[in-house]
């Protein structure tokens, strides 16, 4: 397909690089001649150098023939600007990131007014993430299908779970939880394991079941999944905003420690149920007194990743809290990724991944589409949802005689509300929510599961 994306900063670079690597023809329009010139040479993509809402330079990059465009500026006025003018000098579905909580409520007037066919918030998106990472403490990390049904979560394997030395298939005779372990990291190696892979403490486990299953899966193994009571927030900024109006609905207490104090007056204001404390969150004697040592949670959102990090360390040196990081520049994500942080938070990649999976469902409008992508297992691999819409040569036969691609795993299967965690005599059937894990990049249907000859 050809896309036009407009900002060009880290989820423009990271959108252009991936939809590279998927084939399609990429326009890349930024104000900013030097913005263009730190794209690295890799990314084979036209760079334009224009203003994204003037309608010559959407001529220039394409939009006659364009099927996606994607304005991502640090602007929201701008992105749906761009975004309208897109509507009316071309034909093609329009993507907007827009972020301001003022427009929150309005989404879907402006969609529908203004014709954009999608708007994405990156800050409600992480705010989203964290509060349900806090709803069930035991995961690093929990992405969801199904509208929620289906969960795949990440939990690092500790000596006292009596995990360590037992396979895949042992760990499923011994608990019969009915979960699906769909992935494993291991110091630098990803796996999609089989029934003979062998867990070792330490590793980074990803598993696959209902709500009910995986709660009762750590719970056998010795986890508390009872969710947090109170929550300690350092740094006030939108994320922080949306994430206290979330946690509060979860009758979660809610604390933010914020330097401005303009910005704490306002938060006041708008956060009825939250205590907000206008100090230096990186002062160590005032989170103790603050209740550091006590807290069940601490969150640090700062626009800083540096401070983000050594706050989370000191936390988890002086306290038994769920610690969650965010992290803006994904450049070291790798290297990140290596320390004890608790939950990562990636902004940039979430919204990256909600515009490629709205990619991915247009490429093909009938059979199949993408409903849900996320990357995992240290962005390596892609867990992805399907919704079978008509038979296919992946239909109605056994998945032992199915002969799916190398290193991918059909891991659950939604059917009449009923979830089931697949074995070899299952089938894939017309109406099935299918949940493929897989590290071939790049699935758009479910039929690109299968090995071509």
């Amino acid at each position: 397909m050809n896309i036009i994306i407009v900002g060009i900063g880290k989820v423009g670079t990271a959108l252009a690089d991936q939809l590279v690597k998927e084939g399609h023809n990429v326009v890349m329009v930024d104000r900013s001649a030097e913005a263009l010139a730190r794209v690295s040479e890799d990314i084979d993509a036209i760079r334009l150098e224009g203003n994204g809402a003037s309608i010559t330079t959407q001529m220039e990059a394409g939009i006659k023939t364009a099927d996606i465009f994607i304005s991502v500026t640090n602007s929201d006025e701008m992105n749906l600007l761009c975004c309208l003018i897109a509507r009316k000098a071309g034909h093609c579905a329009t993507i907007a990131r827009v972020r301001n909580p003022v427009y929150s409520n309005e989404i879907g007037f402006i969609k529908e007014q203004m014709g954009i066919s999608m708007i994405i918030n990156p800050e409600m998106a992480a705010a989203t993430e964290i509060s349900r990472i806090l709803r069930f403490p035991p995961a690093i990390q929990i992405d969801t299908f199904a509208k929620g049904r289906i969960e795949l979560l990440k939990f690092k394997v500790q000596p006292e779970f009596g995990l360590d030395g037992l396979s895949v298939m042992e760990i499923d005779n011994k608990l019969r939880c009915d979960v699906l372990i769909s992935g494993v990291e291991r110091g630098d190696e990803v796996s999609i394991p089989d029934g003979k892979f062998v867990i070792r403490n330490g590793d980074m486990v990803s598993i696959i079941a209902s709500q009910t299953n995986s709660a009762e899966f750590f719970r056998k193994i010795g986890l508390d999944t009872h969710q947090v009571r109170d929550c300690m927030i350092i740094g006030g900024g939108t994320i922080a905003y949306y994430l206290a109006q979330q946690l509060s609905r979860m009758k979660i207490q809610v604390k933010i420690i914020e330097k401005d104090r303009a910005r704490c007056d306002f938060l006041a204001d708008v956060l009825g149920d939250t205590l907000i404390i206008n100090g230096d969150g990186t002062d160590k004697d005032m989170l103790l007194e603050e209740g550091l040592q006590t807290a069940q949670s601490f969150i640090t959102l700062t626009n800083i990743d540096e401070e983000n990090v050594f706050l989370s360390l000191y936390a988890k040196d002086n306290s038994q809290a769920k610690i969650v990081t965010k992290i803006n520049r994904i450049q070291f994500d790798q290297l990140i990724s290596k320390m004890d942080l608790g939950s990562l938070i990636y902004p940039k990649f979430l919204t990256a991944d909600y515009i490629l999976q709205y990619v991915r469902a247009m490429q093909n409008s009938i059979g199949s589409n993408v409903e849900t992508l996320y990357h995992i297992l240290g962005n390596r691999a892609e867990a992805l949802e399907f919704i079978i819409r008509e038979e296919s040569d992946v239909t109605n036969i056994p998945l032992s005689d199915l002969p799916t691609k190398n290193n991918l795993l059909i891991a659950a299967i939604m059917r009449n509300g009923k979830i089931i965690i697949p074995r070899g005599q299952n089938m894939i059937r017309l109406g099935d929510t299918v949940i493929v894990v897989t590290s071939q990049k790049g699935l758009h249907d479910i039929r690109d599961i299968v090995a071509r000859a």
